[in-house]
């Protein structure tokens, strides 16, 4: 059965009105009828019909999330960052998924329209001018996480992957390899592929080593990618000693390529992913790689977009910090 606001006030012995007040914040009671109103509400299950306040409001409480697919790991850790804190706040999300390449990000924009979305986050997604007009189109606040566009007025979450892809390299020769492999990256994509391939450049330069363009293997930031990119180096005989891999996924593909080819990491080869996503963890041996706080960037995302919809603050882009985490896949070059 359903409870209503008149069972929680028979409960609590105070009026229909003063119940209504504390579960809507306006305000009007003092603290201990509130602790003990909320108190009630909870032990009879009272649930808010958040559709029909919404309606009232003329407002959805929904804020809805883009993303290329489900398929990447690093995607379940940003999307339980936005529903944690959107949960906390009294809202709900809703999915929709554009392709790996963003190609039906505009579907997906128009479904969302429908649903009258109060918010938008758009994740891992390189958006164009075209796709920045419909989005604007929608009328609502919005954030990119994880992604960037080439228009400085978006707002947009995200590492600094120039910087990042910097401090890998140069982990690796801090360690003392000085042929040092680059494997999986988009050779077009300049959201994360050629900050990281410019950053993985300057780190060589600042050491006054050489660069090698067969050294540099594109691919797509996939496990097949990595296997890919070890093959290739094998056939060329590049006698690397050291893989800088664009994600955990490609570092995994490296690694099971070094094993078809008996090459031990990381004896024979040292590695380096980047996301610090769960399997990093779970590799063999364990992938030394740069964390991406994903979490961290959904759940900002999140109270961005939230704040904007309920006290019109602006959203604003905001740079996260990275780190390395070092486990067991990179050795010392003697």
């Amino acid at each position: 059965m359903t409870v209503t606001i008149k069972d929680i006030a028979k409960s609590a012995n105070v009026s229909t009105a003063t119940v209504s007040r504390v579960l809507n914040g306006a305000g009007g009671y003092n603290e201990e009828t509130k602790k003990k109103i909320m108190q009630i509400a909870e032990s009879l299950g009272y649930r808010r019909n958040e559709m029909a306040r919404s309606l009232v409001k003329k407002s959805s409480n929904l804020i809805g999330i883009i993303m290329p697919s489900v398929s990447t790991i690093f995607y379940a850790d940003i999307v339980n960052g936005i529903e944690q804190v959107a949960q906390t706040h009294g809202f709900s999300v809703i999915l929709s998924h554009a392709g790996e390449k963003g190609n039906r990000l505009i579907d997906c924009l128009k479904m969302l329209e429908e649903r009258k979305v109060d918010g938008l986050i758009i994740v891992s997604i390189p958006v164009n001018e075209e796709q920045i007009q419909a989005i604007e189109s929608l009328s609502v606040p919005y954030v990119l996480l994880s992604t960037d566009t080439q228009n400085e007025q978006i707002p947009f979450i995200k590492v600094d992957d120039y910087e990042a892809s910097y401090t890998a390299t140069k982990y690796l020769i801090d360690y003392g390899h000085q042929k040092i492999g680059l494997a999986g990256v988009d050779l077009s994509d300049y959201v994360a592929g050629i900050p990281r391939i410019a950053g993985y450049k300057r780190a060589l330069k600042d050491k006054g080593m050489d660069f090698s363009a067969n050294y540099i293997k594109a691919g797509d930031y996939s496990f097949s990618s990595g296997k890919e990119a070890l093959y290739a180096f094998h056939r060329e005989q590049a006698e690397i000693t050291a893989v800088f891999c664009v994600s955990d996924e490609v570092a995994l593909g490296v690694i099971s390529a070094a094993f078809d080819l008996g090459i031990k990491i990381p004896e024979d080869l040292s590695i380096i992913g980047y996301d610090n996503t769960r399997v990093a963890a779970m590799a063999v041996p364990p992938l030394t790689t740069i964390e991406q706080p994903f979490q961290l960037m959904g759940e900002k995302g999140c109270i961005k977009v939230m704040e904007a919809i309920q006290r019109k603050v602006v959203v604003k882009t905001e740079m996260m910090p990275f780190r390395l985490v070092e486990r067991a896949s990179v050795r010392k070059r003697k």
